[in-house]
């Protein structure tokens, strides 16, 4: 005699695309095979590069060997890793300690399970006190994006981001949408550079615009940061549009999801961070956000994961490998701009039908063409 499940009604789940597709890469033995998956830097052989800091950094941790490697961290993660982590993004001064100190209490910060578990946290506290009506999404975005918000049960809305009949930033549509579509509390998520999946970025008076609108229609920004310095090979370049929001001359209240795997390259180490930044500083009003965070992080991991954010720090704090680190991220970044140089002028070359000229106007990891030198061997053949 069988007993039927409790779950036998269960509805299958929508799988995600992305890994569908790696799966399948993984899966096909023919040899020439290209990855167009997950947005992993890889060396000519198809294979991860580990940056050469970061080689460095893990042997210099396994020589000393710290009784304490293996610790947990606290709720709120590594508060040191927490401070280098907040500064890159805001790129804050430390030359008057005094005004640096207040200012940063402006910035309630915890570190999460890379950029997936900054943007999750972030939607659960905003949902919770911000009761947003919607949440806006680029249109195309990052697919977890609307995933992590549909799980909090926010309407998602979506923002003209790209044309596709020229391949370009669609700035005025955009800029339209937000401007007459929104309402008080709505949440705007932001690509802080390399825009996810098209790789097309506003300019600088573009984001002031953004920002304008921003702040006149009250709404709230939540900038996923995911490839700082990896897109320019400058971090400080990469986060001008997160300075500049947080630099008006008439603060507003916004926060940041931030992520280590793209720019350090620990992919599975899930090195991250959240910060929400108050309009004024409040130490007070900073602590107790930053409590609210810990007991949702102790309902969903209990506290990070530590040797990603332990490289990530070891590296910032060191003068020596944080040069190190920006020749890593020249390495990267260069790279790819030539490859995506390569592919423009073959496809210029062969005449092939239509303009390519998006693919060296976009930057970071494409996700809309091959990039593999093999990949573009099969494409111009």
């Amino acid at each position: 005699m069988t007993t039927k499940s409790s779950f036998a009604s269960l509805p299958k789940a929508v799988t995600d695309e992305v890994f569908d597709l790696l799966g399948q890469y993984k899966a096909d033995a023919d040899p020439s095979r290209v990855n167009l998956g997950a947005g992993v830097y890889a060396t000519e052989e198809g294979q991860s590069w580990p940056l050469s800091v970061v080689t460095k950094v893990e042997q210099q941790l396994a020589t000393e060997a710290s009784p304490t490697r293996h610790d947990y961290l606290p709720i709120a993660g590594d508060l040191v890793f927490l401070k280098l982590a907040r500064d890159l993004s805001f790129t804050l001064d430390e030359k008057n300690a005094e005004s640096y100190q207040e200012d940063s209490q402006r910035i309630a910060s915890v570190q999460t399970v890379s950029g997936t578990g900054a943007n999750h946290i972030g939607a659960r506290i905003l949902t919770a006190n911000l009761r947003p009506r919607n949440v806006w999404l680029s249109d195309p975005t990052w697919a977890n994006h609307r995933t992590i918000w549909e799980s909090e049960g926010v309407e998602v809305k979506l923002y003209p981001y790209y044309n596709s009949s020229n391949s370009t930033f669609d700035f005025p549509a955009m800029i339209s949408t937000i401007e007459n579509d929104t309402a008080p509390n709505d949440i705007v998520v932001l690509h802080a550079c390399a825009h996810n999946p098209t790789g097309l970025d506003p300019t600088q008076e573009q984001w002031k615009a953004i920002a304008s609108v921003c702040q006149r229609k009250k709404l709230f920004p939540f900038f996923d940061s995911a490839y700082q310095g990896f897109a320019s090979g400058d971090p400080v370049h990469d986060a001008w549009a997160i300075k500049y929001f947080y630099s008006l001359p008439q603060p507003m209240e916004m926060c940041v999801a931030q992520s280590f795997s793209k720019n350090f390259g620990l992919y599975g180490h899930r090195a991250g961070a959240f910060h929400l930044v108050l309009a004024q500083p409040n130490a007070e009003l900073k602590e107790t956000i930053v409590s609210n965070l810990c007991h949702l992080l102790r309902t969903e991991i209990s506290m990070a994961p530590k040797y990603g954010s332990t490289i990530v720090r070891t590296v910032l704090e060191s003068e020596e490998l944080r040069k190190n680190w920006m020749d890593d991220l020249k390495v990267m970044s260069q790279r790819i701009r030539g490859m995506r140089e390569a592919l423009y002028e073959e496809l210029v070359r062969l005449e092939t039908p239509g303009s390519w000229r998006h693919i060296v106007d976009q930057v970071g990891l494409p996700h809309s063409i091959i990039l593999h030198e093999r990949g573009y061997q099969l494409l111009t053949e």
